[in-house]
């Protein structure tokens, strides 16, 4: 490459840096060109084209050439309402504490459940074996209050089975 197509490239390089420096601008002069307005429902509406007439000038927000943009203000039928004060910090220290309170107690009350049903499918359990039991005609024995074992009569078992029927009507 010789000195000139050196110079003619740098030439066309910076040339078409400026260019697309413009172009940029330009484009970005056309997204500043939006309006932002309230329509009759109360939703902000964002459009490259201009609100309809019968829209009033206090709702709207932004238009090429008006100043004083603020997105997060509030619409001018809202604004006459008092707005409320950020809770104090006794407020929130206490509303932290009654949320912890009452996840203590639903955890509790899980618990609890859970407890409950994990007896009641044992005693299901107990139930379904001693009613097996009875069913085969296996002899069943049992203590009495001085620690001796003895064998269930027959109206004893009578009697287990009509128990064992009872739990077995509350098991899933």
């Amino acid at each position: 490459m010789n000195l000139k197509t050196i110079h003619r490239s740098r030439h066309w390089i910076g040339f078409s840096a400026t260019f697309a420096a413009l172009s940029l601008l330009l484009f970005a002069s056309a997204a500043q060109a939006q309006y932002l307005w309230i329509d009759e429902k109360g939703v902000k509406q964002l459009s490259d084209r201009p609100p309809p007439p019968n829209v009033p000038e206090k709702r709207i927000l932004k238009a090429p050439g008006k100043t004083s943009f603020n997105p997060d203000a509030a619409p001018a039928e809202e604004a006459s309402t008092p707005a409320r004060s950020a809770p104090t910090l006794a407020e929130r220290n206490a509303d932290y504490n009654r949320r912890q309170s009452e996840a203590a107690q639903a955890a509790g009350k899980a618990a609890d459940e859970a407890r409950q049903r994990a007896e009641a499918a044992a005693n299901c359990d107990i139930a379904k074996k001693n009613q097996q039991a009875i069913n085969d005609g296996l002899r069943i024995a049992n203590y009495d209050k001085n620690g001796e074992r003895y064998f269930l009569s027959d109206a004893e078992k009578a009697e287990q089975e009509k128990n064992n029927h009872k739990v077995l009507a509350g098991c899933k």
